[in-house]
């Protein structure tokens, strides 16, 4: 019962808090600086494993030191990383993220080897035998925009395997790409702002009514400190955000795809899977960075 997750890995360095960049050589002391496996893939097949859920990553990464890290953190988390690829040559993605004292996080980032990664790098027959493949960050991943996988996923499906996607970016010009994804996937997890430029909506509802007139089983739209709406052909709720100091906004995203793809392979239906999502992310924004605070089950 091996979740699949499939898509972006970037190395994350994080420090908090930073209420400016410092002038000219000057230092600032903070109180704390991480390194993290992040991504929307790598992210959240770490936070997948830190919750007791089977779970591969599949993508790539350069053959130089962060790639090196970026596997052994990973490792160490319990993902199995047999299936990332290295790429001689190519920079692993990272990102230096300075965190606000609000929580909030500006980001500097290099997307190195992700944006090559394409079919011929991932295992098939892992991917049709998957009960749950999650797709990370489909917008950057150009490789993979390709009838040849939009294929493979009919095939996966038709299996019975259960397709979930999050995106990375909030990019206006890479949505097109993203709409072609919409019929060969079952669950779709945006955020607010992606959904807006996904649709062209006004509102949520709106661009949640939309995604699921694309053939969706579930479009589950994240609000930030609102929580998340949840459409399915059936109904649309709305799930709250718990209240929880916040430290670090990295990551609540992929820990909410996590909670989620947990909660379905449980058993649960949307919502109550979406409830767990809620609850996983919860966890992590009261720590820095994308694992943060998941030490074990988290329940909803």
């Amino acid at each position: 019962m091996t979740v699949v997750t499939v898509g972006v890995h970037i190395v994350d360095v994080l420090a908090r808090p930073v209420e400016s960049i410092p002038a000219g050589q000057d230092t600032h002391l903070l109180e704390q600086i991480r390194i993290t496996a992040a991504g929307a893939a790598a992210g959240t097949a770490v936070d997948l494993a830190k919750i007791g859920v089977p779970v591969a990553s599949m993508g790539a990464v350069g053959d130089d030191e962060l790639g090196d890290f970026l596997l052994m953190i990973m490792e160490r988390r319990g993902v199995d990383v047999s299936g990332v690829v290295r790429r001689a040559g190519e920079q692993t993605a990272a990102s230096i993220l300075p965190i606000r004292p609000d929580g909030g996080r500006p980001s500097f980032h290099v997307p190195g080897a992700n944006l090559g990664l394409g079919l011929a790098d991932l295992d098939e027959d892992r991917i049709t035998a998957a009960p749950i493949v999650h797709l990370g960050g489909m917008d950057v991943t150009w490789g993979l925009h390709d009838p040849a996988f939009f294929a493979l996923l009919d095939k996966a499906r038709a299996g019975g395997t259960v397709v979930t996607m999050d995106l990375l970016s909030n990019m206006a010009e890479l949505m097109p790409a993203v709409r072609a994804f919409l019929p060969h996937i079952d669950y779709l997890l945006p955020n607010e702002e992606q959904a807006l430029m996904l649709t062209g909506a006004a509102t949520a509802a709106e661009a949640a009514r939309a995604l699921l007139g694309e053939g969706l089983r579930g479009a589950l739209i994240t609000l930030g400190a609102d929580g998340s709406l949840v459409a399915t052909p059936s109904d649309v709720t709305r799930v709250a955000a718990l209240d929880v100091p916040v430290v670090d906004t990295t990551g609540c995203g992929d820990a909410y795809c996590a909670g989620f793809v947990a909660g379905l392979l449980e058993g649960r239906d949307v919502v109550a899977a979406a409830r767990l999502g809620t609850a996983v992310a919860a966890r992590v924004a009261g720590g820095l960075g994308s694992d943060a605070g998941l030490d074990g089950p988290v329940t909803a």
